[in-house]
Parts: C-alpha cells; sequence; structure tokens
C-alpha cells in the first residue's frame, strides 16, 4: 500500500478533463416514478477515506462517481456516470451516432438530452454497440425506435448478447445482484460502486437487433459522414466484440477490452471463461493497427487516455496484464499446481503493481487465475480426494461432527478471528451454518435421483464396515449427536451473526470492487436473509431476438428431467412465413431439436408463424393453439408444458 502512488493526480486531471456540465440533480426516473438511477447517493465520496473502505477503491470509486457530460475530442463527448457504462455520442454531418446506449431506455433518455442540452437538437443517425453485454445495448429505445438508421454491431453479436440472458439468465442476474451489491446502502459502510463503475440502473432494458455486422478487422463504414475503421476482438472481454477508429477525429475506442482496472477473466455473476491469451494478443494488434493514428483513447467505461505515448503506455500494460497472468497460470499448471495455490503464490510484476489502471477493482488475480486454470483444466485438480465430495451439507455435517459439534467449531472460529485469519473463520463458521440449518435435509432431497441414491447407498455400506471395525455404535452415536447438535437453533444464530461479522470484516478490507459487494451482500443475507429483487434482462425485446432454434434450446434447459423420464412424443413445427420446418423430439427426459425438410411421422404438427411459435413457448398465450393449424393429438404440447421448470430467481446464495 505504501508504495501506490496516491500523490499521481494524473487519473484525476484526465476524468475531469474536457467537462461540458452535469445531470443536476443527477436522478433518473421511470414513467412510473420509480428512482432507476441516483448518482447523487455517492456524494460521501468527497470526504476523505474511512477505516472501513480500502484507500485504493475509495479512490477508484471517487473517479467512477464522475458525472456528467465530457468533450473527448472535437465531434466526440461522452455521458459517464449515468450507468454502470459510458455513452459516447460522435457528431457526424446531419446528427449523431450513440455509441453502447447503457443498460436501460430511462438512463439513455436523460444521457441523450443532457447532449442536447448543451450541443443542440441533433437527431440520431446511427447507434453502434460495441459488444454483446447487456450495459452496451439495453437503453438503444431511449435514443432511438431504430427506424432508417443503421445499427452497427460485431459478428454474432445477437447470438451472444440473447444466449447469454436467456439460458442462464436466472442464475447470472441472481449473482449480479450480489456482485454489484445492488442492495447494499452507498455509504461509506457499504456499497462503492463495483470498480467498472457505480452501479447497474434499474430502468428497463430493451433490444434492437443490429443492421451492418462486422465480420473481419479492417473492415471500414461510413455513417452520417464519419469514417470508422474496425478491428475485431471475439473472445476477448465478450464472446462478440470489437475495438475502432475514427481516423478523421483521431479517436481510438477501445470498447471494454481496456479499461482503468483489471478486468475479469471469469466474472462473479458467472460467465464463459474469457481467453487471457487473445485478450493480450488483440491489445497488441490494437497497439500496431492503431497508436500511430490516435490522439486519444477512450472506452465504454472509465475515462479516456490522451498523447500517443501515454495510449501506447496504458495498451501495453494492459497487454502485459493478461498476457503475464495467462502465461504464468499456465506455466504453473504444468508444474503440478492447482488453480488456488497459483492465486495464492502468484505475484504482479512491480511495474504493473505501481499501474493504478492493472489494480483489481473488478476483475482480481486470485479470480482470473483461478478462472484460467478452469479454462485449461476444468473444475477438477486431478486430487481424487476431490473427485467426489459431499454436497456442501453433508460436507458441513461432518466436518462440524470431527470438531466437536457446532459450539466448538464457533470457539474455533473465534479464535482464528482474533489471531486475524478471517478467511479460516469464515470456512469455519460457513460449515457450521450449512450443518445447522433446519431445511437442509428437505432441498437436498428433493433433488437427488435414484441413481444418486444408488451410489450413496454403495458409499455408505463402506462407511458401514470402516465403522463396524472401529465400533458399532458409532453410527447410532453419530445419529443422536447430529439430532441434539445441528439442529440447534441458538448456535445456527449464533453462527450465521459471528460470520455476518467476519463478511463485513473482509469485504471493508477489500480492494477488489465486487469482492467487497458479495461479503457485505452475503452479511446481509446472514442478518436479514436473501433479498429479493432480481433483474430481469428477459424483457420481450430479447425474447424476441431469440433464434428459433434458440427457442428451443431455452425451453429444453427447463424441462425436469426425472419428471419427463416416462414421457416420449414429437413435435413437428413448420415455420410458415421462415418457410423452415423444425422438429422437437422428448426422450429419456432430453427435448432434441433438428431442422427437418418435412414433418412425416410426428404425433402432433403445428403450422404456424415465428411470432406464433413465440406467443405459444415464450409467453404461454392463453388459447394461443385454438389459432393454430395443426394436425395430429394436442396433448404432446400439453405435457410439455406440465414438465417445464419456473426457474428460482431469488435463491440464496451464502446459506442452504
Amino acid at each position: 500500500m505504501a508504495d501506490l502512488p496516491f500523490h499521481d493526480r494524473a487519473d484525476f486531471d484526465n476524468a475531469d478533463r474536457g467537462f461540458v456540465a452535469k445531470l443536476s440533480p443527477a436522478l433518473v426516473k421511470g414513467a412510473d416514478g420509480k428512482v432507476v438511477w441516483d448518482n447523487d447517493v455517492y456524494a460521501f465520496l468527497d470526504g476523505d477515506c474511512p477505516q472501513d473502505a480500502h484507500p485504493s477503491l475509495w479512490r477508484q470509486a471517487q473517479l467512477c462517481a464522475k458525472q456528467g457530460l465530457f468533450e473527448v475530442t472535437d465531434g466526440i463527448y461522452q455521458v459517464r456516470g449515468l450507468d454502470l457504462s459510458n455513452m459516447t455520442i460522435v457528431e457526424g454531418e446531419t446528427g449523431v451516432i450513440v455509441i453502447d446506449p447503457l443498460v436501460s431506455t430511462e438512463c439513455a433518455a436523460a444521457a441523450l438530452r443532457l447532449y442536447r442540452d448543451h450541443r443542440g437538437e441533433r437527431p440520431v443517425t446511427g447507434v453502434i454497440y460495441t459488444h454483446s453485454h447487456a450495459d452496451h445495448f439495453g437503453g438503444v429505445r431511449g435514443v432511438t425506435d431504430g427506424t432508417g438508421i443503421p445499427i452497427l454491431a460485431p459478428a454474432h453479436f445477437m447470438e451472444h448478447a440473447v444466449a447469454e440472458n436467456v439460458y442462464a439468465g436466472t442464475a447470472m442476474n441472481r449473482r449480479a445482484l450480489y456482485m454489484y451489491g445492488q442492495r447494499l446502502p452507498r455509504s461509506p459502510e457499504g456499497q462503492l460502486g463495483c470498480g467498472l463503475g457505480m452501479g447497474t440502473s434499474a430502468g428497463t432494458v430493451t433490444l434492437i437487433p443490429p443492421t451492418v455486422d462486422i465480420t473481419h478487422t479492417g473492415q471500414e463504414e461510413t455513417i452520417d459522414g464519419v469514417r470508422i475503421v474496425f478491428q475485431l476482438t471475439p473472445g476477448t472481454e465478450a464472446p462478440s466484440e470489437m475495438n475502432f477508429l475514427f481516423p478523421d477525429h483521431r479517436a481510438l475506442c477501445m470498447a471494454e477490452n481496456a479499461t482503468h482496472n483489471l478486468h475479469n477473466v471469469l466474472t462473479l455473476r458467472g460467465a464463459v471463461v474469457r481467453d487471457a491469451r487473445v485478450w493480450a494478443r488483440y491489445l497488441d494488434e490494437a497497439i500496431t493497427l492503431f497508436a500511430d493514428r490516435a490522439n486519444v483513447a477512450f472506452a465504454s467505461h472509465h475515462w479516456p487516455t490522451w498523447g500517443r505515448e501515454d495510449i501506447v503506455r496504458f495498451l501495453s500494460q494492459q497487454r502485459d496484464l493478461y498476457a503475464y497472468l495467462h502465461d504464468q497460470t499456465v506455466r504453473l499448471l504444468n508444474h503440478g499446481l492447482t488453480g488456488i495455490e497459483i492465486a495464492e503464490t502468484m505475484r504482479m510484476p512491480p511495474a504493473l503493481e505501481r499501474a493504478w489502471h492493472t489494480h483489481g477493482y473488478y476483475g482480481s488475480v486470485s479470480h482470473n487465475v483461478k478462472a484460467i486454470y478452469q479454462r485449461y483444466l476444468g473444475w477438477f485438480d486431478g486430487n481424487p480426494a476431490h473427485l467426489w465430495e459431499h454436497p456442501p451439507v453433508e460436507q458441513a455435517r461432518r466436518y462440524v461432527e470431527c470438531l466437536g459439534g457446532t459450539s466448538a467449531v464457533i470457539a474455533h472460529a473465534r479464535r482464528y478471528i482474533q489471531e486475524g485469519d478471517l478467511r479460516f473463520a469464515a470456512t469455519l463458521l460457513n460449515h457450521a451454518i450449512f450443518a445447522t440449518d433446519p431445511h437442509s435435509d428437505a432441498r437436498y432431497g428433493e433433488h437427488r435421483t435414484e441413481s444418486h441414491v444408488e451410489a450413496t447407498h454403495d458409499e455408505h455400506r463402506s462407511e458401514h464396515h470402516v465403522e463396524t471395525t472401529h465400533g458399532e455404535h458409532r453410527t447410532e452415536h453419530r445419529s443422536e449427536h447430529r439430532r441434539s447438535d445441528e439442529h440447534d437453533a441458538a448456535h445456527h444464530a449464533e453462527a450465521r451473526s459471528l460470520l455476518a461479522e467476519v463478511y463485513t470484516r473482509l469485504g471493508h478490507g477489500a480492494e477488489n470492487a465486487t469482492w467487497r459487494n458479495f461479503y457485505l451482500t452475503g452479511a446481509a443475507e446472514l442478518a436479514d436473509g436473501p433479498a429479493a429483487g432480481t433483474a430481469d434482462t428477459t424483457s420481450p425485446d430479447m425474447l424476441s431476438a431469440l433464434s428459433v432454434e434458440q427457442v428451443f434450446d431455452s425451453l429444453a434447459i427447463r424441462v425436469n428431467g426425472p419428471d419427463a423420464w416416462n414421457e416420449r412424443f414429437t413435435i413437428d413445427w413448420y415455420l410458415t412465413d421462415l418457410d423452415e420446418h423444425h422438429s422437437t423430439t422428448l426422450s429419456n427426459g432430453a427435448l432434441t431439436h433438428r431442422r427437418t425438410p418435412s414433418g412425416d411421422g410426428a404425433d402432433l404438427t403445428l403450422r404456424l408463424t415465428r411470432q406464433q411459435l413465440f406467443d405459444l413457448l415464450t409467453t404461454g398465450a392463453p388459447g394461443a393453439l385454438a389459432h393454430i393449424d395443426h394436425d395430429g393429438d394436442p396433448t404432446p404440447l400439453q405435457r410439455l408444458a406440465t414438465i417445464l421448470d419456473t426457474p428460482t430467481p431469488n435463491f440464496p446464495i451464502v446459506t442452504p
């Protein structure tokens, strides 16, 4: 900490450079009067760093909280601090091009209004999505309805934008609530942003499909008289992403590939593991392609960098950051170290540690190393002891028993807290909570399949053999011990309270904003129960953007397998407006899909439009089948509906 250059104010100067005006108050409301964004709640950041925050994170939060309209260079402006991301506005011959219109329509509209109040009523003549994450397209209908204007995006944008938000969207959104600290108070003790920005808005998420695909590096497009040269960067911060240069402005947009922090190789909310190796290579390619042609580099988060020398230094250090993490992780895994071991031993080069923009405010060295390990070797570290471990509740019960019961575990945890080992105290208290939760038996029993029961029975026979070798009364004693100890409500409450204290202390000491938010939201769950209100990114625009294949995929992942074991039927779907034949078959609990030239041999054949398919399957419009031409028995469709699960959006995370 002492080596960090807190005296260096260059970032503050750059974050203020080009300031035009603030939105005052920095409050955005929806049509119903509900507040969807409030940046003024971070006014406390004007003060000195308290003991409840890491000084480096406090500094980053101060920078990210700066809000308003800023001039990047002649003809290019950014609105920052009105959502998680920045909205960039490029002035053309007749109007403006909007780059990355924030998360929600309400914030995007407010950002455009702020620009127009100071630069005039210019129409939107084009939109660019830099990549396939919702904070870079969700507010698009707040700036345009898309009629008659080009909307540019990297190749495969729609596929990835929709898949991420629909397939595992429920779980991702639930974990995002913890990652962004959405239910935490905005205060020195609570949420200080997320390192990448201050948080996500709570407005309306929309999507207008792109009209122009960027398919290759070097592709040049002109929008409203503005020339743009593109660099495709798939597999970096997003599966579908691109950087681009405005050559006549000498301005380089780095999307989210180079921001003022270490980014995530695997975000804590969950995602496909990103490729740190190609990330570094695309950053190097950007230097080669654009550095001599740019006077300023800006991104979809944070503040710009001006001057060729500083741009090259910034991009080179960002390149080396991801390259070093990748190469050293792979080097050490080839020496036999596991992901956790590598994360504990990894030390970044001193020159990178001294650069503010390489610090882990959003990603971290620790969880990025584990992600790189996961990308190459998966969850299993090769140790057979970790191949078939008990699930959390069953494992916790055994640990607690071995340590002498819940009260003994809590006593050990208190000792580790006093010694400053909060990490192991958290591990012990987590076991105590999972071992004594009164609802855990029902939760785990509910999801156990017959094959799992058989395997567990074999395991228990082995356990019984060992137990009888050491004494015939051990099993009986263990059962009595569990009944008397694991359901002790007082011990359970004590462990929850103490773990909440540990999580709070860990959160207040974290430099990484997302770690802080996870710890503090975990503490809140222990104190008050799981928070409701997980965001829903499956808006009508998102659902309507699903391809036909993705619609069937989204159904398949909702099939309750055990309930469907004995079901078997085939439904053929002829989409009349697309002239496409599709076939779905349910067998052995799996719903599979194929493209077929005809619908022969099906139990039910439906002839319908694409919109009718969406109404029937995604919104469940009542009576929809009555208006659809069909042959065969309609009961397979009804049977399909009965075996579809509804996701659980507000599941607990730090408790069973």
